[in-house]
């Protein structure tokens, strides 16, 4: 398969995720048999890895690429505690019990909560400030959808904002993807 199509695949299943995990309370629909939210965000995250291969590659591109890899490692952290979580299923306090511990162990809270799956939005970001000269539209849809996400996720705390805003980033990184370049003809 090749790198643009695993791409879209990686954007599809982080959507669809996003989808699911702005349903709120309503989520416990999609975790059974399994946690399918999770599951769609985790292979989702581990698929956009491929934006590392069809990017041009320059020293941007490297930084780029490393951020990128370290948001997908810490996603991959991310969904493990999530079903974590999951397993409890309705022992609330033993939920409770390991939230507390993860949030009183930051060697764990910071890499796998709070900063590291930013890294992966930050990175893809990263990688479409390339084309900001040149398909300037399209990389903003990544860049200004990138921390909307987040904001929308940790302080509006309004799931359809999250929504929208991971399909805004994921459409610019569509667009991204297949964009046309122009050639420049010499005369």
């Amino acid at each position: 398969m090749k790198p643009k199509s695993i791409c879209l695949i990686g954007l599809l299943f982080f959507v669809v995720s996003y989808i699911m995990f702005s349903q709120g309370s309503k989520l416990a629909y999609f975790q059974k048999p399994i946690d399918f939210a999770h599951w769609f965000n985790l292979i989702g995250a581990v698929l956009l890895l491929s934006f590392n291969k069809v990017f041009p590659k320059n020293k941007w591109n490297t930084l780029a690429s490393f951020l990128t890899a370290l948001g997908v490692i810490a996603h991959i952290g991310l969904c493990t505690i999530d079903f974590i979580m999951w397993s409890f299923e309705n022992d609330d306090n033993a939920r409770m019990k390991l939230s507390e511990h993860i949030s009183n162990t930051p060697s764990i809270l910071y890499p796998f909560i709070i900063i590291g799956p930013s890294l992966l939005f930050i990175g893809l970001a990263v990688h479409a400030s390339n084309f900001i000269k040149t398909h300037t539209l399209k990389a903003l849809l990544v860049i200004l959808g990138a921390p909307a996400v987040g904001f929308s996720f940790f302080i509006l705390k309004n799931g359809v904002c999250m929504v929208l805003s991971c399909m805004l980033f994921s459409l610019g990184l569509t667009l991204l993807l297949y964009r046309k370049e122009t050639v420049k003809q010499e005369i």
